[in-house]
């Protein structure tokens, strides 16, 4: 891991997330990139690169900008005043502030940073689907090709031990498998790769899951001795991933995302309210395709 990207709004759920990247950091010895995104009409910034950097805007047209400039430096006030809390204390960091007027600039900023890894916080605490359904996060980890790290509380002791890979295992899968077993591998854990076998059609026998098993071994080149797996028989492929996540004591769960349709597959107005609020672990996405 050599880049974390952790954009940030300095609210007490960025900076959850931050605690949480500053520990990935240092112990990885990797960069942090602190990202604040502006939302300054272009019009307001002459001679912006194509990249929307704001330290890019020619200065000599600063006095003609009274809103531009305001927002800029509201903006390093904040970062100022980030720089206070306690677990920043001696850490290394570059700040980036850049001005885009939709979500795409953050993944646009990870693919300029070179980001291995973005790190996000989110609203959603009191349940699973929310920190996906509806909110600026959901919009990124929809369609960012870098995996999101999506943290919903506040962890001082941020530790993997246990990381699981819910997929249906097919082929529109492998890469994001070799993605997820490339971090699990970053991260010092052994990745177990879930399958919920679910009633009606979509029912797999042993021998079914065994042979699917050995494709994806066979098209992704991973080694079985650096994963494990785990088939879990449910009622829906969201119920499984939840209730196997809470009788296994899952601390990571990573999922798959489909661009436009982000992850809506995994979870509808079937799953009761009470079992979403179970699963407050954090979630790691990796796009498919």
């Amino acid at each position: 891991m050599n880049t974390i990207l952790l954009p940030t709004d300095f609210s007490e759920t960025a900076n959850h997330a931050l605690e949480v990247a500053v520990q990935l950091t240092k112990k990885h010895n990797c960069k942090l990139v602190i990202l604040h995104m502006l939302e300054i009409p272009i019009h307001h910034l002459p001679n912006v690169e194509l990249t929307n950097d704001v330290h890019a805007t020619d200065h000599r047209g600063q006095d003609q900008l009274p809103q531009a400039l305001f927002y800029m430096k509201l903006a390093q006030k904040r970062f100022e005043e980030m720089a206070e809390l306690p677990f920043l204390k001696d850490v290394d960091y570059e700040e980036a502030i850049q001005n885009h007027l939709d979500f795409k600039g953050i993944i646009n900023s990870a693919h300029k940073y070179g980001a291995d890894l973005i790190v996000m916080g989110s609203h959603g605490a009191s349940g699973f689907k929310e920190v996906f359904v509806g909110s600026h996060t959901e919009k990124v980890v929809r369609t960012s090709d870098v995996p999101v790290l999506v943290i919903k509380g506040r962890d001082e002791n941020f530790s993997v031990n246990n990381f699981v890979f819910a997929t249906n295992w097919e082929a529109d899968n492998t890469q994001s498998i070799i993605d997820a077993s490339k971090l699990a591998q970053q991260m010092g854990v052994k990745m177990t790769l879930l399958y919920v076998n679910t009633p009606g059609h979509t029912f797999l026998t042993s021998k079914e899951i065994d042979k699917k098993f050995k494709v994806l071994l066979n098209n992704s080149q991973l080694n079985s001795n650096d994963i494990s797996t785990a088939v879990y028989a449910d009622r829906s492929i969201e119920e499984g991933i939840l209730n196997y996540c809470n009788e296994s004591d899952v601390d990571l769960l990573g999922v798959t995302t489909h661009g436009r349709k982000g992850l809506a597959h995994f979870f509808n107005h079937s799953i009761s309210e009470e079992l979403a609020n179970e699963a407050d672990i954090p979630v790691v996405t990796f796009k498919i395709g």
